[in-house]
Order: C-alpha cells, then sequence, then structure tokens
C-alpha cells in the first residue's frame, strides 16, 4: 500500500523543481519501463499492478499496487499498468568524441511533445548527443518523456550555455561547422554537408537567436513547394526530422 508521504512524492515530480531536489524522473508505461529497464539507467522502484509483476517476476524493487493507487501516482489519462522511479543521471561533455560526430544543438524549444519528437529522431539517425540551452524544455518532463517512446534511453542531453559551447568547439576542432537551420538560408539539398558538426534549432515562435546566429557557419533552408509558396514556417521537430535525414542520406 502507498503512503500519503509516497504518493505526494511521485506526484511532485510532474515539477522540475521537485525533480530536481530528489533526483528522480518517473516513467511510465509497459514499453517505455521495459527500455529503461534494458537501459544504463538506475531504477529506484517500480510500482505495478499485480498482472505486470507476473510477467516480469525478475525484475526487483517492485511494489505491487491496485489500479486505484495507480491512478494517483500516474500524471497519464490512462495509466498503464506500471510506473518507475527512476534516478536522473550525469552526462560529462567531451568535446573530442563531440567533434567528431554529427550532433544536434536546441534553443529554447519550450514544447515537451516538440523535443520527444526531436530526440526519437536523433536515435533514429543515430544522433547521440543533443546539447541544449538551459532554457530548454527538461527531457524529463513527464510529457517529454512520453514523447520519447524510451528514445531517451540511448540519446544523451546536455544542457549548456549554447553560445559558450559552440565557442569551444570551434576551438576544439578547426573542421566543425556549424549549421543553423532559417527561412532565409541555403537549398539543403544543394549543399555539401559534412559527416561531423552541429545542426541548430531555435524556439518554436522566434528561431535562432541574433547571438547564435552569428556563431552559425552555414545556414540552411527547407525548400518550400512550389517555391514561393510557403506557410509562415514548419514545425521544429518535422525540421529535424527532414535535416537528420538528408545529412544521413549524404553520409
Amino acid at each position: 500500500m502507498l503512503s500519503k508521504n509516497k504518493i505526494k512524492i511521485i506526484n511532485s515530480l510532474v515539477n522540475k523543481k521537485f525533480r530536481d531536489e530528489f533526483g528522480l524522473f518517473v516513467v511510465e508505461g509497459e514499453k517505455i519501463v521495459s527500455e529503461i529497464l534494458a537501459s544504463n539507467f538506475k531504477v529506484e522502484e517500480i510500482y505495478c499492478l499485480p498482472e505486470w509483476n507476473k510477467k516480469n517476476p525478475k525484475v526487483k524493487n517492485v511494489v505491487e499496487i491496485n489500479e486505484s493507487e495507480l491512478k494517483k501516482i500516474s500524471s497519464m489519462n490512462a495509466p498503464n499498468q506500471v510506473l518507475a522511479l527512476v534516478k536522473i543521471p550525469e552526462y560529462d561533455l567531451d568535446y573530442n568524441e563531440l567533434a567528431s560526430s554529427l550532433i544536434l544543438g536546441l534553443e529554447d524549444v519550450q514544447d515537451p511533445g516538440n523535443l520527444g519528437t526531436i530526440i526519437r529522431t536523433a536515435d533514429w539517425f543515430g544522433i547521440k548527443d543533443i546539447i541544449c540551452s538551459k532554457k530548454c524544455v527538461d527531457v524529463f518532463n513527464p510529457k517529454t518523456v512520453q514523447a520519447t517512446m524510451g528514445a531517451f534511453c540511448r540519446t544523451r542531453l546536455h544542457y549548456s550555455e549554447l553560445s559558450e559551447f559552440i565557442q569551444k568547439m570551434k576551438s576544439a576542432k578547426k573542421s566543425f561547422p556549424i549549421y543553423g537551420t532559417f527561412m532565409k538560408g541555403e537549398n539543403i539539398y544543394e549543399e555539401i554537408l559534412s559527416q561531423n558538426g552541429m545542426i541548430l534549432f531555435g524556439n518554436e515562435s522566434v528561431g535562432l537567436t541574433k547571438e547564435i546566429e552569428k556563431l552559425v557557419d552555414k545556414k540552411l533552408f527547407i525548400p518550400d513547394y512550389p517555391a514561393g509558396n510557403q506557410s509562415s514556417s514548419l514545425n521544429v521537430a518535422v525540421a529535424t526530422a527532414i535535416i537528420c535525414s538528408e545529412f544521413r542520406r549524404r553520409n
């Protein structure tokens, strides 16, 4: 049986303040919990219905609860059998390793669904690291976690002062191009694209700031069809998928 205090703690983890305080985040649902259990993340506790426990007899730190209790600790409209409390990981930034890779940079992306979709896209295209500005939505926001469908287990997110990070990367390796996505830039399908570098995507409303724009080596544009008949912009997660696909197609 869950105590009122435990219910209160679990419910508080919808807020970043308390995720940081307890060093924990919540994962819900059979698929994502199975991804967590197969990863290097450390699971603190698992709360599940008896039927899930029967299917997973070797899992440790399990507390059986009933459907009523699961609803009390779940942030989902329709809770799915199991909820896990997981330790927030800490990742080191290895500038030399990153310099030889293709990575993403996100400036002030606010929507949890967009971030989750970007993480899924990065995972699909084998991009292991995403650098987020400190104003980006938290990867361990419950809505972001759900939107990733477990892809966050294989993709490292680092929160950093984006301009400082870019400058350090430029110093670490001369041949580390910085690409930025803009409404006015060079047609991505006509540009030479490298195997390593950083692709920057901006806030849903205002795009990349002038400060970050100054650090961009090559501005990329996804052409509309027919030309000149474009809407205001592409959704940032959609743009990420298109650009990552083109980089990987070339290389």
